[in-house]
């Protein structure tokens, strides 16, 4: 069993070993971490899945935007999900994921979420879809099917991915 906690009541270094491990230590030159740029991830969003004192998996989702020729567009980026070998399988991304749409959406958040992940995995089970994105740039490669997107206020404009403006930490 495992109960999810914000993610501010377990130690960043932790976290940031389980996301070595889940996505490996050169994690920092992907696309996703060029689009959120050195924001800081949204408190409220950002979720820890823990067994007594054992971390098990983690959510951060980050303010960005889709930066067109006339505005930043806000959106959320959810993501990266991340789950410790060995209990992958166990439902705790899901539930991770399930926690922080449903914040998202009692909240002004959930209007406009992104993320970059399997579409057949995350459409069925959270009802993202890249129908919206195909006019998205991003700043590293990005396999277009996988750039997906969530809320009626997801914009349908061409325009850059990145960090929102005035979020720097």
């Amino acid at each position: 069993m495992f109960e999810l906690v914000p993610l501010n009541a377990v130690p960043d270094a932790e976290v940031e070993a389980l996301l070595d491990r889940a996505f490996g230590q050169d994690r920092h030159g992907r696309t996703a971490y060029m689009i959120r740029g050195d924001g800081i991830a949204i408190p409220t969003l950002s979720f820890a899945a823990v067994s007594g004192d054992v971390l098990l998996g983690s959510i951060q989702c980050w303010p960005i935007a889709l930066m067109t020729a006339q505005a930043a567009l806000p959106l959320v980026m959810v993501g990266p999900v991340a789950v410790a070998p060995g209990h992958q399988g166990d439902g705790i991304g899901r539930a991770l994921v399930a926690r922080a749409l449903e914040v998202a959406a009692a909240s002004d958040l959930g209007d406009a979420l992104m993320l970059i992940g399997d579409p057949d995995y995350y459409g069925r089970f959270f009802g993202f879809s890249a129908e919206r994105t195909g006019a998205w740039q991003a700043p590293g490669p990005v396999e277009r099917h996988r750039l997906l997107a969530l809320g009626g206020a997801v914009p349908d404009d061409a325009g850059m991915l990145g960090p929102r403006p005035g979020t720097a930490g």
